[in-house]
Order: C-alpha cells, then structure tokens, then sequence
C-alpha cells in the first residue's frame, strides 16, 4: 500500500511542463503550501527521490532539485542515509495586541498618522487614472519600439561581468567610472562639449537632476524666470524649495530676453528655467541670437542658467542647435539631459554637466538619494555607447518618429478643415495644437473621455490669451494616430456645435 504522504502529494501537487516556472519551482511552492495548510506536520518524512520520482512521474534530478529548494527555505531538513523530514519555520515576530482597541480592531492598521504634519500643495499628483482605450500625453516615446530581445541578452551579459562586483565594492571617489568616461566622451561627440568626466554627474532622470539642482542653488523666495507657459513638473519642484517663480513672455523665436533686461535689476535674479531646443510646452525654439543675449545677460546679471535639453535625441530635420552650455566660458550654465530616450525607461538615464565645484556638491547630494545607483545599467549603457548602439537606435527610432509626426499633420489637416492651428515642429514628440476661436478644453475632455480617449488636464492649456493642447504622438502609430484625430475631431464638434 502506498503510504499517506505519498497519497496525499499525489493529490496535491500538479505541475504545468510547458510553463514559464521551472517544475521544482511548482513542487516547491505546492509543496509549501500543504505545510502552511496543516496537511504536512512537522516531523512528517516524505518520500524518497526515486519514489516521489515515480510518483509524479519526473526526473529524479528534479526530485533533489525541489527538496535542496525547500531545505534552502527552512522548510525540510535533509538528514543523511534517513530521509527529508518536514520543519514548520519559527515564527520570529510576535504579534502585539493593540490593548486600548476593541478586539476586532487590533489588526487594522491606522488609517490616519497620531501626530500633525503639513502635506505640501506643490507636490500634488497630477497623475490620473486612465480609464480609455486611447490616451494623450506631452511627447513620452513609445516603449513598443524598446528592442526587448536585444536587450535581454546584452543585460544578462553585462550581468555576468566579474568586474560589475568589483564596481560596487569600489571606493566611488577614488576614480572616474567606465560609465562617466563613456558618457563624457559621448556628450563631446554629440553637443559640442569640451568637459571631463569631473564636470558631470548621473542621475535617474531629469526630475531628480533637477531637484538635486534646484536644492544647491535655490534659497526660500529667489527669483526664478520662467517661459509663459513652462513645465509644470520644474515648476513644483522651484515652489518645493520656496522659490518666486516670475514668467517671462514667449514668442517663436523663444525665450523675450529683452523683457528681462527691461523688467529685473541685475542680482535680483538667482536662475532662468530654459528648454534649449524646443521650449515645454510650446515647441518654439530658442534663437541663436536669443542664446548668445541670454548668456551675456546671465555673466553681467550674475544669473544662473538652467538648460533642460530634454528632447535632444529628436531631431528630425537638420541638426539640434548645441547647448549653450557648450559656449559657455563663465561657469553660468547648469546642463540637464537625458541619456537612452528610445529605451525602455529602466534603462533612461539622466544627467548633469556643470562646473566641477557644483558636481562635487551634487554628488553629495546623489549619495544621500541614491547611493546605491545602477552599476549593471551603467555597464550596459557604457557598451551600447562604445560600440554605437546608442547612436543607432537613436536614427533608427527618429525615422518612425518622423513619419508620425508627418503623419499626424495629415490627418489634422484632412479631419479639421478649419479652428485649429498649428506649427509642424522640427523635432520633438509633440505639437503644439491651438484653437480658434476658444472653447472650453475641459469640455472637450469631458467629451473625449465619452469616447474611448483621454485627455490628461497636464497637456490643456487655457486663459484668456491661450486655448491649446500639447499633442504627444510619439507613443502612437499610425493607425492609431488616425482614430485619435478622428475622436477628437467629433468632440471638438460636439462641444463648438459646428
């Protein structure tokens, strides 16, 4: 007769072959499951690994396979020449009864804190649960054309590397990383910059260079300028640190540098806020003349430039102007970019590149952040740099890119005949698309919303003077550029009663 263990785990334990969960891996987990349960007790043996083999009907290897497993959680014990017997793990935390609650309460966790703090208005989500097939956004890039087989095998290879150990147990402030001198030298190639790997610093992303900047240079009510309209992200982060934010009047040619000179004294600024290619959300770009007055401004005024040059990548016609950090000989211009934009975001990357005694500072400043980094995404971005990958992707995703954009111009122009304007940008993953005569957009949202597509409030723009919308395509194709366009189009109707 078989014995009751062998029964029971016949019963018990099913396992899918062609499953994604290697079987061990099942028998474990179904294994463990019937200790939890109660159905094996602690001192229980179970079968050996040729009966459970022929049992189950599995390879013996993969018998040993799932006891090792469960011995490496504590649950069984494999004592030698007797058997595997079942251990049920102490439990190492006592639980603490709540004595001043009703029984029934005494597990609940408190819903609200036992002491007072200010939530911060600044720092409000402005995220919104989408609840439609089809979705805006202001110009994020569009994770499908992420080359996931690709990647896989160079972020095992870079996971197996001897030295990504050695890189993490390295004093960080001995010596440049391969990562900072591959960055560097990229930088040089593709902006224009004359720097060191001194001058720069890695970051997860744009916000946090930004934060990390924003908290070495602004002091509660400094005077920040910023374009009319700006990014709503850098805004929350200048009001988080107390700054004054003042808007300074955008044109096509970008940045009104002249309305500074007549408008602030020199000293009375501490920073200017400035998109160096395309200005957020407006698309305009900054003039080299404007450039070239704005860094001779910043020198006499004794202002800070800060040069977010978050859509550098996306150029679809001739080629991105160069920073102006690139040209600048006085140490004003603080740099904020992104490196990997055509990459799944776990493998985007930001930084910065400033004068070398502001890294020092925001590296103290990262260590307190993030001190542990990513060392396996640095190795894996320094080979894509070295070998060009970087470079490849980045043309190849800038023809789609090109496409869509062209693309979206077409079905503007075929489905609104007339009440919209707009300006076909050289670059970038958005348009900056106007109606005349104004309207309500958060109407038009309403209505959209009825209709299978959203409209975030994060890319509606209105006063007195404005009714816009910032249209991201860069995460739609073709096909589905068309339905939006013609989803939008019947809102527009609906609500102008056209």
């Amino acid at each position: 007769m078989n014995s009751p263990v062998n029964d029971l785990l016949k019963q018990l334990i099913h396992f899918e072959k062609k499953s994604s969960t290697a079987v061990f891996i099942q028998i474990s987990h179904q294994i463990i499951d019937a200790i939890q349960r109660g159905y094996l007790t602690k001192g229980t043996s179970l079968p050996g690994s040729r009966t459970l083999s022929q049992l189950l009907n599995i390879h013996r290897n993969t018998v040993v396979a799932v006891y090792e497993e469960l011995a490496s959680q504590g649950w069984v014990e494999i004592i030698p020449n007797k058997g595997t017997f079942i251990l049920v793990p102490e439990q190492k935390t006592a639980t603490i009864k709540a004595i001043s609650y009703p029984i029934n309460q005494d597990n609940e966790y408190a819903k609200k804190t036992g002491f007072d703090f200010k939530p911060s208005f600044h720092l409000a989500t402005v995220s919104e649960t989408l609840q439609t097939k089809y979705t805006l956004n202001d110009g994020q890039p569009d994770l499908r054309l992420h080359p996931v087989h690709q990647f896989s095998k160079w972020y095992s290879a870079s996971m197996k590397r001897k030295t990504v150990v050695s890189k993490w147990n390295e004093n960080t402030n001995s010596k440049h990383s391969v990562y900072e001198n591959q960055l560097c030298n990229y930088l040089n190639a593709t902006r224009g910059f004359h720097i060191e790997p001194k001058n720069l610093i890695s970051t997860r992303s744009t916000e946090m260079s930004l934060y990390i900047v924003s908290q070495l240079l602004l002091q509660p009510n400094d005077l920040v300028l910023v374009g009319n309209l700006s990014n709503y992200a850098a805004n929350m982060i200048f009001q988080q640190v107390g700054a004054t934010i003042h808007t300074i009047p955008i044109d096509e040619n970008g940045l009104d540098i002249d309305y500074i000179k007549k408008h602030y004294l020199r000293k009375s600024i501490r920073c200017v806020y400035v998109c160096s290619n395309r200005h957020y959300p407006t698309t305009h770009t900054l003039s080299a003349e404007r450039r070239l007055e704005l860094l001779k401004l910043a020198k006499e005024y004794e202002f800070a430039i800060i040069e977010d040059d978050y859509d550098y990548d996306f150029q679809f016609e001739g080629s991105a102007m160069l920073p102006m950090a690139s040209s600048d000989a006085n140490g004003n211009v603080i740099y904020l970019g992104k490196l990997g934009q055509s990459l799944f975001p776990s493998f985007q990357t930001g930084f910065v590149v400033a004068p070398y005694n502001l890294i020092v500072e925001a590296k103290n400043y990262l260590k307190m952040l993030d001190r542990q980094g990513d060392v396996v995404q640095e190795q894996m971005l320094s080979e894509l740099i070295y070998e060009g990958e970087i470079h490849r992707l980045i043309k190849k995703n800038t023809i789609q890119y090109k496409q869509r954009r062209d693309f979206l111009c077409e079905m503007l122009s075929k489905y609104f005949k007339k009440g919209v304007q707009w300006t076909k940008p050289s670059g970038g993953l958005a348009i900056w698309l106007q109606f005349e005569p104004k309207f309500s957009l958060v109407k038009l949202a309403e209505v959209t919303e009825k209709n299978d597509l959203q409209l975030p409030k994060t890319i509606l723009y209105q006063n007195k003077n404005i009714c816009a919308i910032r249209f991201g395509f860069g995460h739609l194709n073709e096909e589905e550029l068309e339905i939006v366009v013609k989803k939008l189009k019947l809102a527009y109707d609906l609500v102008t009663k056209k």
